[in-house]
């Protein structure tokens, strides 16, 4: 029988971008049809329910992949299989408890929701449609936090793979269940927008499910959870529970207060733009839109190469630091904030600059959608950033430290918001930028923070990431330069989806293949594709 197959650092870290690559584009291109079907009110209904489920979820399950991943690499690293063992069988006792218990509150506390997100606005989405659709979504709280327990069970493992195809497997079933099922519900059975987004919203159960079976079947052939003979290797579950809720509860708040982000500039641009500056319901929905669903998807992209670094970076920066290697520790360290370096500032910039033949392609004309996203793609690269620098606390156990700075940037963010949403509206300027600039202002005081106290007080060194950032600096400058000299050239302002493409290739080509062929002469992506050398160096880690 063959068996799963395990991966490096780096081999991880590309199979899981590659796969979530693949996730997440299937996810951009599907909001072309479905931005179709159900416009700028149906989207941000959509975007209402699926944050709040983001939200809830995040109280659900959001610690425990990670507790899961980093008890599963501890013992694994220590030779104890039989404690492996039985880490994923008590997590899923506690996963079932958990996911009942929010199930029933999100269910139930769906109207009050509702209403707190719309305010006093009328003409648009009521709060009992958002209610309908937010207790759709709430079904996939029994299902996905099961999957992601799993997933962090194989990464712990180093298993890659499957749960980067479980990710695909996934992402297919939900976009078919949206696509299919709204097509249906608006074209053929002739139902309301509350019954086309309910449906819609019910993939994330079915794309959970489907894809929680394939994981259990590759466990089952690969023998992963046989138990061992001897009982040396037994470990007292009371330890195991402690130890899940040690390294999950941190990271639950974390992850809670990171989705706040999301549901407080919901909630506060819907209220201060409706209730405060007096806009019509239509363009109230038409911005919010873009901060819950349109831009979303777009930002996907950015953020699928952070999401498959952290995949890998987890259970390779815990082992390292287990095993005392500070020096290891450090380098991926470095090596993940270079790739951040390298290719999400000026995928953000292309991004932000052609804003408008971007949101053309996949969702036509409209004046707030690019607008608005020029600005808010910026919460991405801040976002992801910040997301890195988090991940990496967590692997060396300073959750304290995460605690503090997630909170201090929520902080920032909930009491900005609204002063910055005035003032900028005041200045003659779209309103909205304000919550994305206190959210970038939030994003990027966490960040420093907890990388000055990461030098200061624990030692770490980002001398290589420092030593080359002049170079990153200067090639982003001329990427930038490259696309505004272009705007002379090429048009950006013509209408009609398709003619959208070959701008956009135009601009891409020329833009990225002079900023890659810069990073190739100062020596930048030499430093960051030599897998060979890095290999080596894992290699002399693991002895």
């Amino acid at each position: 029988m063959k068996k799963m197959k395990k991966n490096s650092f780096i081999e991880g870290a590309i199979i899981a971008t590659v796969g979530i690559i693949i996730v997440k584009v299937i996810g951009l291109l599907y909001v072309i049809p479905f931005n179709a079907l159900i416009g700028e009110q149906g989207g941000a209904l959509y975007g209402y329910a699926y944050n709040i489920y983001q939200l809830f979820l995040s109280i659900s399950s959001a610690g425990f992949p990670f507790a899961i991943s980093k008890l599963t690499s501890e013992y694994k690293a220590l030779g104890n299989n039989e404690a492996v063992r039985q880490t994923y069988n008590v997590s899923k006792n506690i996963i079932l408890i958990i996911s009942i218990i929010i199930f029933v509150l999100l269910f139930t506390l769906a109207p009050q929701i509702g209403k707190l997100i719309i305010g006093s606005k009328t003409g648009g989405n009521t709060y009992s449609d958002i209610a309908f659709v937010i207790r759709m979504v709430s079904f996939a709280i029994l299902v996905i936090p099961f999957l992601s327990v799993t997933k962090g069970f194989l990464q712990g493992h180093k298993y890659i793979g499957p749960t980067s195809i479980s990710q695909i497997i996934e992402q297919i079933v939900r976009v078919a269940v949206i696509l299919a099922g709204t097509y249906l519900a608006l074209k053929v059975f002739k139902t309301n927008m509350k019954t086309a987004v309910g449906i819609a919203v019910s993939g994330a159960f079915f794309g959970g499910l489907i894809a929680y079976i394939y994981l259990r079947i590759k466990i089952k052939k690969s023998k992963l959870l046989v138990k061992t003979e001897s009982k040396e290797g037994s470990i007292d579950k009371k330890e195991i529970i402690k130890k899940i809720l040690k390294y999950s509860i941190p990271f639950i708040i974390i992850s809670l207060i990171y989705n706040l982000y999301v549901t407080i500039d919901m909630i506060l641009v819907s209220r201060t733009m409706g209730d405060i500056l007096k806009m019509p319901s239509a363009t109230v929905e038409s911005v919010v839109s873009v901060f819950t669903t349109w831009g979303i998807k777009l930002n996907n992209i950015i953020l699928a190469v952070i999401t498959g670094l952290t995949t890998s970076l987890i259970p390779n920066i815990v082992s390292s630091f287990t095993k005392g290697d500070k020096k290891d520790v450090d380098n991926k360290f470095n090596k993940a904030l270079q790739c951040v370096l390298f290719v999400l500032v000026p995928s953000t910039l292309f991004l932000s600059f052609l804003a408008e033949p971007v949101w053309k392609l996949f969702y036509g004309a409209s004046y707030y959608g690019p607008e608005v996203y020029k600005v808010f793609v910026f919460s991405a690269l801040f976002g992801g950033l910040y997301s890195i620098v988090v991940n990496t606390l967590q692997g060396i156990n300073k959750y304290k430290l995460v605690i503090i700075t997630v909170f201090i940037g929520l902080i920032i963010n909930t009491v900005l918001d609204v002063p910055m949403m005035i003032l900028v509206h005041n200045l003659g300027y779209e309103a909205s930028h304000g919550a994305i600039y206190a959210s970038l202002i939030g994003y990027g005081t966490s960040a420093i923070i907890a990388l000055v106290v990461l030098s200061k007080k624990y030692g770490f060194s980002f001398k290589d990431t420092s030593k080359r950032l002049p170079s990153y600096v200067i090639s982003w400058l001329i990427f930038e330069v490259t696309i505004i000299l272009l705007k002379f050239v090429i048009p950006t302002t013509l209408g009609g989806r398709l003619v959208q493409i070959p701008t956009l290739l135009a601009f891409g080509l020329i833009s990225f293949g002079i900023y890659i062929a810069i990073n190739y002469f100062n020596g930048n992506l030499k430093n960051l594709i030599d897998i060979k050398k890095r290999r080596k160096n894992e290699n002399r880690n693991s002895k």
